[in-house]
């Protein structure tokens, strides 16, 4: 006995199906084939009688390396602008890291101060246990 699941139909389902079909499937198979034609028509221009080999070694050359430059483009564009943002940022900063590092300061001395305390109780008791020991040492 198998189980038969409910297919729906209704509109947009039938909708969904038609834009798969549509707007994933037909693009991948058109773009499929447009490379297997071109990968045909490179090859039979290519190795057909009279076909000139590096010529054709410039061409892919030149096609791989486009992306490669244009990715450098924007990465070169992004440097630039950080580095102008930066040049921008340091002409405010000294003053402003100064007042932070005195903030800091102030806060580091609150944090020593808050750590001996939470620290100091427990030394005193390991300090009175080891004054114990070495008084029952000694008898």
């Amino acid at each position: 006995m198998k189980a038969q699941l409910p297919h729906p139909e209704h509109y947009s389902y039938l909708k969904y199906r038609k834009q798969v079909l549509r707007q994933v499937i037909l693009p991948v198979v058109i773009s499929a084939l447009l490379m297997i034609g071109l990968i045909v028509l490179i090859c039979v221009a290519t190795f057909s009688q009279g076909g000139d080999v590096g010529r054709w070694a410039a061409i892919s050359t030149i096609w791989i390396v486009i992306p490669i430059i244009f990715t450098g483009l924007i990465v070169l564009a992004i440097l630039v602008g950080l580095i102008y943002l930066m040049a921008r940022a340091l002409s405010g900063l000294p003053y402003y890291t100064g007042i932070a590092q005195d903030y800091v300061h102030i806060a580091r001395g609150y944090i020593i101060r808050g750590a001996d305390m939470a620290v100091k109780p427990i030394i005193a008791l390991e300090g009175f246990i080891e004054n114990i020991k070495a008084f029952f040492g000694r008898i």
